[in-house]
């Protein structure tokens, strides 16, 4: 069933949204003048420090000779953007926590629960509340189905194959579980879950861990809508000091 989000969810969504495509273009200016500066021999200077105005300054060539200046003037433009970028990447952020902390001890705002827990922030909070949490699922299938998480069988007479995941849910949301099921293993590795993973993969390195790592955010994300939802922890998991 399709079910739409009121007005004021998606509005929500969009402070997530806004800030994925504004890290993305950060990226891309980033390495487009990591680019230029690699074609004159120059490997070390990262445009994301708070120096790189007067690192620049101090830039020669592979061969010894000063940036050209126009390349000068060209890198300061994109410096320019990237610093315009950052400015508004940090402005959205201050939106997102005001909206995960602008909720009261009764009723959280989407999301704002799991970040109890250790190893999930804001941003995944916000993701969280804002693609998934802000509607109800009747149970744990139909939130695997909305995520794009759930296996796809095909049956004809004697033939029983597995086709996959679906994949067609919710990109956002399956991308960010994603991310989430590594920083688990990193930050709970007690957890039943991490423990379920481990014992699966071995010390397989290959495709295998690849496979079982969706497993892990199929299951992840049911336990974190269980403490959402319910409060209940996932097993073996460690909630931040306060």
């Amino acid at each position: 069933m399709v079910r739409p989000p009121s007005p004021e969810a998606e509005d929500r969504r969009r402070i997530t949204r806004e800030r994925r495509t504004l890290v993305s273009e950060r990226t891309l200016h980033i390495n487009r003048i990591k680019g230029l500066l690699v074609a004159q021999g120059i490997a070390d200077y990262e445009p994301a420090r708070a120096d790189r105005r007067r690192a620049l300054e101090g830039l020669e060539t592979g061969d010894g000779r000063p940036l050209g200046e126009h390349l000068k003037l060209q890198i300061g433009r994109e410096l320019d953007r990237l610093e315009l970028l950052m400015t508004q990447i940090k402005a959205v952020e201050a939106e997102r926590d005001v909206l995960l902390a602008g909720s009261s001890q009764d009723r959280p705002a989407p999301g704002a629960r799991v970040m109890k827990l250790k190893g999930i922030g804001p941003e995944f909070g916000a993701v969280l509340g804002g693609e998934a949490f802000w509607r109800d699922f009747d149970n744990r299938r139909q939130l695997a189905a909305y995520s794009g998480l759930a296996a796809t069988p095909w049956k004809s007479g004697s033939i029983d194959r597995e086709q996959g995941l679906s994949k067609a849910g919710n990109p956002r949301l399956r991308t960010a579980l994603i991310q989430m099921a590594w920083l688990w293993l990193k930050h709970q590795p007690r957890s039943q879950l991490s423990v379920w993973f481990h014992e699966r993969v071995g010390l397989d390195r290959g495709r295998m861990r690849k496979v079982m790592i969706v497993a892990l955010a199929r299951k992840l994300l049911i336990a974190l809508w269980r403490f959402e939802t319910q409060g209940e922890i996932p097993q073996g998991a460690v909630l931040k000091a306060a």
